[in-house]
This record gives C-alpha cells, structure tokens and sequence, in this order.
C-alpha cells in the first residue's frame, strides 16, 4: 500500500531547474519542500543502469543525511537514431559546465555522422519517494517527441531541441506553467516529470482541507 506524504519533503537535487518545477508541482498539496543543496548534502555517485536506480539512490541518500522523507527525479532525453543515447548519460554529455547548447550540438553531430534522417526521441522522468526507514514509492513518466534545431529560451536542459508530438513549439518554447501543468480534473500533463508526478499525486498525496 503507497504511504501518504505530509508535512516535509527534501528535493534530493542540486539542479535549479528541476528544483523550481518540483516545488510547482508540490505547492497545491500543501508539502513544504527544502533542497539537497539549500541542506548542503552531498549529491551521490549515480551507479544505477537505470533512471529509477539513479533516482532511488538520490532520494535514500537525502532521506538517511535529513531524517526527513526525500523526493528525487532522475530523468534524461532517450534519441532513436542514437540507440537511446544519452539516456542516463543526458547530465554528463552537458559536462562539469552543465554546457546543454554543446550537448545539442553534440546530439545533432552525431545524428549527422550516423546519417540519421530519424529524429524521433522522448524524455523519460523516475519519481522515487523515500523514506528514512527505507519505505520507497516509484512512479515513471515519458513524453514523445521530435528533434529540431534548438529554439527558445525557457526550459532547461535539453527543452530547447525536443518539440512533443502535437506541438510546432519546442519545449524550450513552452511556458513552465503550460510545461509542466497539471488539469487535476481530467489527470492531463504534458511534460515527463508531470506525468510521472500525477501518478505520484495520486498514490502518495492529499490535497489540504
């Protein structure tokens, strides 16, 4: 049985874009939620083959360093054409300078040395709740897509170059609200990290009053 989530929450992460739509998504079920970073705990080694085993080792790691439960995201842009490239590997290729425009051009190289004409990709989210007993809830959200050339200047990461299927407009194009908004009457999101966090929401939260 999924365990309800009240009171606080630790954000087991260092990025401040995930961080600012992570607290978005938390706001209207009351949780006050506090960084790995605004903690100063350290940001473990990710071992895992998978985005799920990334994410589990960053939310355990955070929940045993605060005592409190911690929520982490491991995520990452999966291209066809690349064999599913970067993939768990999406933070590394920006390198040490989290360079995401050296990363693009990189994607967009390689396509071009394979001869790739196939441009089809998706973002893969692992929500992984856990707790300092070692209680751990795990939720997945992807969101398909195509590659373009990068355009826009909102998002982070890799949003500028993926454009979801049914859209002109890229993600780096698309409004936070509108990225990674939720419709809680219908369950509706459009963005990977919002889906998975419906399924989470509907497991693992309440809405206040």
């Amino acid at each position: 049985m999924s365990r309800i989530l009240a009171g606080q929450v630790v954000i087991a992460t260092h990025n401040a874009g995930k961080l600012v739509e992570m607290r978005e998504l938390l706001a209207p079920f009351g949780v006050a939620a506090v960084s790995a970073g605004e903690l100063g705990l350290p940001e473990p080694d990710e071992t895992g083959t998978m985005f799920a085993e990334n994410a589990a080792i960053k939310a355990h790691a955070a929940a045993q360093a605060s005592g409190l439960p911690a929520f982490a995201d491991d995520s990452g842009l999966c291209v066809d054409a690349l064999d599913g490239a970067p993939g768990i590997f999406s933070a590394r290729w920006a390198g040490a300078a989290k360079d995401f425009s050296g990363a693009m051009a990189r994607i967009l190289a390689e396509l071009d040395r394979r001869g790739a004409t196939d441009r089809r990709a998706h973002f893969v989210s692992a929500l992984v709740l856990a707790w300092p007993d070692g209680h751990t809830e795990l939720f997945e959200g992807r969101v398909f897509g195509d590659l373009v050339e990068p355009r826009g200047t909102a998002g982070f990461g890799y949003d500028p170059m993926f454009r979801p299927d049914g859209f002109e407009r890229t993600f780096g194009e698309i409004s936070s609200e509108e990225k990674h908004g939720v419709d809680w009457q219908s369950g509706n999101a459009l963005s990977h990290r919002a889906r998975a966090f419906v399924a989470l929401a509907a497991a693992c939260l309440r809405r206040p009053g």
